[in-house]
């Protein structure tokens, strides 16, 4: 009884959306709403900026003058800092190397002007490379899995060298619920497991928890234009100021997307 569900669009719907919330008056607003996806955002970048900046500034602009506001949670991207070398904290600089990372980093400093001049009371979350039962089926863990189903093989950009640091959706969710109730405003909050993983260990993991060989289900192709080399980024600050750790194995995790 205390669910409402909408089904309105950023770029075309923003009377209604913020008739909505002055309707229902919520004290916290948890954004998760953006266009994602690296790759076909070099065909039409426009339409990233249109979405993830234009959009965005209209909805913030607005609720930075709603009173019933007391917090505002955002969900930014690690891909703004672009290749993460070595361990990154969240005061590292902002180096996007696509036009998804570019806007999403326009986004996150657009956000941080608000913060500075009218105290809007921002909490952002940057997760690493998220994964879970029920995602978006092009992703590399759950492709994989169906690929090995119907006796594909799993292409690997660059050989799979690239290293990304794999996070269980559910460890991410409890993550940003705790930002929202202990998280500091204005402050950046990094979710990231203990250590990173290649492509090609993720992809051989999932393989061997198959039963399939992985030489045999797998082939190397080209790199995909401005993949960065690694996303390891330090979630200290997370795990310091409200207890936060991930609970879910990799294993685990895997075992649970495959079933």
């Amino acid at each position: 009884p205390t669910f409402a569900f909408h089904q309105m669009d950023l770029n075309r719907h923003m009377p209604q959306i913020l008739e909505v919330l002055d309707s229902f008056r919520p004290q916290w607003v948890v954004n998760f709403a953006a266009q994602s996806e690296v790759g076909p955002s070099w065909d039409h970048p426009e339409q990233w900026f249109q979405t993830n900046v234009v959009a965005l500034s209209q909805l913030v602009n607005a609720l930075k003058e709603r009173n019933y506001l007391e917090r505002y949670l955002h969900i930014s991207s690690p891909e703004v800092y672009g290749t993460c070398d070595g361990i990154v904290t969240e005061s590292a600089p902002l180096n996007p190397s696509t036009p998804y990372a570019a806007s999403k980093a326009a986004a996150d400093m657009l956000l941080f002007t608000l913060v500075k001049n009218f105290h809007f009371p921002l909490i952002m979350i940057r997760a690493t490379n998220v994964y879970g039962a029920h995602q978006q089926l092009w992703k590399i863990i759950p492709r994989s899995v169906i690929y090995l189903n119907q006796g594909k093989r799993i292409q690997l950009h660059g050989s799979g060298t690239a290293v990304k640091s794999y996070i269980h959706i559910r460890d991410v969710s409890r993550g940003e619920l705790a930002a929202l109730e202990k998280g500091e405003a204005g402050a950046i909050y990094h979710l990231s497991p203990d250590q990173g993983y290649s492509v090609r260990n993720v992809v051989l993991r999932v393989c061997a928890l198959m039963g399939r060989d992985f030489e045999d289900s797998t082939s190397v192709v080209g790199q995909r234009m401005g993949q960065d080399a690694a996303y390891v980024i330090d979630s200290s600050r997370a795990r310091q100021d409200f207890d936060w750790h991930p609970r879910l194995s990799l294993d685990e995790g895997l075992a649970q997307v495959i079933s």
